[in-house]
């Protein structure tokens, strides 16, 4: 997935100013001009658009993970992680749904409130570790209804899709 899409979702979604983009940066301790948040967040046929890296969008997803939940001081024990060499769609999932706070049953919920179903297994293979026999990768499709499902969400835009109504309900 183009990672200027998914800085844009989470943006729109949040209703963050390119002024609070560059702070949510910043807690990443990455610096990013507000110049440089405006070109990142036009579309690509604008002018002075500016491709989003891999690099750009994980400090943007740790630097949300701190903004939604604080910052974690490592416990002496920990060994520190490598950063990412090659962003995934399965590692923006996952930090979405460290920053959300999500549980299997919210990833559900967010992914039905834009239509698209998954099954158990199916969400969790998706975070497995690479190497793992169930591990399945993190489709564009999936991810976008996944943003899409987080917007609805957060900003409580009527679900695109609404269930039928029941017997005993009232039309």
């Amino acid at each position: 997935m183009i990672f200027n899409d998914v800085l844009r979702s989470i943006r729109y979604m949040l209703d963050l100013s390119d002024a609070k983009v560059a702070t949510i940066f910043k807690l990443a301790e990455r610096d990013v001009a507000l110049p440089e948040v405006a070109n990142l967040l036009k579309k690509e046929d604008e002018a002075d658009f500016a491709e989003c890296g891999a690099d750009v969008l994980v400090a943007f997803l740790d630097g949300l993970i701190i903004h939604k939940r604080g910052k974690m001081e490592p416990r002496p024990e920990q060994v520190a992680k490598k950063p990412e060499r090659r962003l995934t769609n399965n590692a923006i999932l996952k930090k979405l749904r460290v920053a959300f706070e999500l549980k299997e049953e919210d990833m559900h919920q967010v992914l039905a409130l834009a239509g698209f179903d998954v099954s158990k297994p199916e969400l969790s293979a998706l975070f497995r570790q690479k190497g793992h026999k169930n591990y399945r990768t993190c489709g564009d499709q999936l991810l976008r209804n996944f943003l899409k499902g987080l917007v609805i969400r957060h900003r409580g835009l009527p679900h695109p899709n609404p269930p039928p109504k029941g017997e005993g309900e009232k039309a």
